[in-house]
């Protein structure tokens, strides 16, 4: 089931984050910073921030926003969704949370009259750029980040695999 998540959720989210950015180092080298609390706890104000849940837990979670100027440059014009941070409980992976993701971003993207649904990746992970593929998403190829004001740090002069799914 997929829902938005709620306040009393943080800090099992942030479990989350820190399982991932562990995962994610032991598979590209590149772990996520920890994030800023208000800006995870302005998410799930905003209605922002989802979740999906699996046998009564909390299974994967991630953030969306309708704008991401640092990132898109003149892109950001269009009308699109963006996903970020998306985390999975490493006792559900495999589950195709990804594609489940996907399917619920498109039809979320068309309720909200937008034409795309975009994600960015930090640039080298081949294995999930191929993944990312599989799901729909075009890569778009990499973009240099410069300082990435009002974005958590991991974007700061970093290169990113940019990807789109057309609505």
């Amino acid at each position: 089931m997929i829902a938005n998540t709620f306040l009393q959720d943080i800090d099992e989210v942030f479990d989350l984050y820190k399982m991932a950015s562990d995962f994610k180092k032991t598979v590209s080298g590149i772990q996520w910073p920890e994030f800023d609390r208000n800006m995870i706890e302005t998410e799930i104000t905003e209605n922002r921030h989802w979740k999906i849940i699996t046998d009564e837990q909390i299974a994967c979670v991630w953030s969306i926003t309708f704008d991401d100027l640092p990132v898109w440059g003149t892109q950001n014009t269009d009308p699109a969704i963006y996903i970020h941070r998306i985390a999975t409980n490493p006792n559900f992976r495999g589950q195709k949370f990804v594609e489940q993701i996907v399917e619920w971003a498109k039809q979320f993207a068309k309720e909200n009259n937008k034409l795309y649904v975009r994600m960015d990746t930090t640039a080298g992970n081949q294995r999930l750029t191929d993944y990312y593929v599989k799901c729909g998403f075009s890569y778009l190829g990499e973009k240099k980040i410069g300082d990435a004001d009002g974005l958590p740090a991991h974007y700061h002069q970093a290169t990113m695999g940019l990807f789109q799914l057309e609505v």
